[in-house]
């Protein structure tokens, strides 16, 4: 019963997580967006109809508690634009949620050395998994040295 609640719990958790990846660019201006109501990150404009298909595609699975599907579009994804800082970021969210820690730092990391865009609001994201990471894992200092990256980079903003 226990084992049941928390996996339910965790895949509302993760649905959280990925619902945030909206797959529709806006046309109209250039490189990764940031919808500013909800300061979520957005793929960029050029990403291809393909990668925008996965994309809604891991969103929906996550929704439904299907971890292992939404990893495999997020994957495939990468495979078609290994160079999108977005997809790179959204799948440092999921390791993140699997306790991949490790991982989820490393994934965010890439995520910030392919922003060519300069987004404030995903390298300042990218820097809040590295800090949650770095926290559950028991690097205090370390976590907090990178939540003041994430606080500094939104104070540019």
């Amino acid at each position: 019963m226990r084992i049941r609640y928390c996996r339910q719990w965790g895949a509302l958790l993760l649905g959280m997580l990925l619902v945030a990846c909206s797959v529709t660019p806006d046309p109209a201006s250039p490189g990764l967006q940031v919808d500013d109501e909800t300061a979520q990150v957005r793929p960029a404009a050029q990403t291809s109809r393909p990668v925008l298909a996965l994309l809604e595609q891991a969103n929906k699975a996550a929704r439904q508690g299907e971890v292992a599907v939404a990893e495999s579009r997020l994957e495939r994804a990468l495979r078609i634009e290994p160079r999108n800082a977005v997809l790179w970021y959204y799948l440092a969210k999921l390791r993140l949620h699997q306790g991949r820690l490790d991982q989820a730092a490393g994934l965010a990391a890439k995520s910030n050395s392919l922003d060519r865009a300069q987004n404030y609001q995903l390298q300042a994201d990218n820097w809040r998994i590295i800090a949650h990471a770095r926290h559950r894992a028991g690097d205090l200092q370390g976590a907090k040295t990178a939540q003041q990256r994430a606080d500094a980079l939104l104070q540019e903003k």
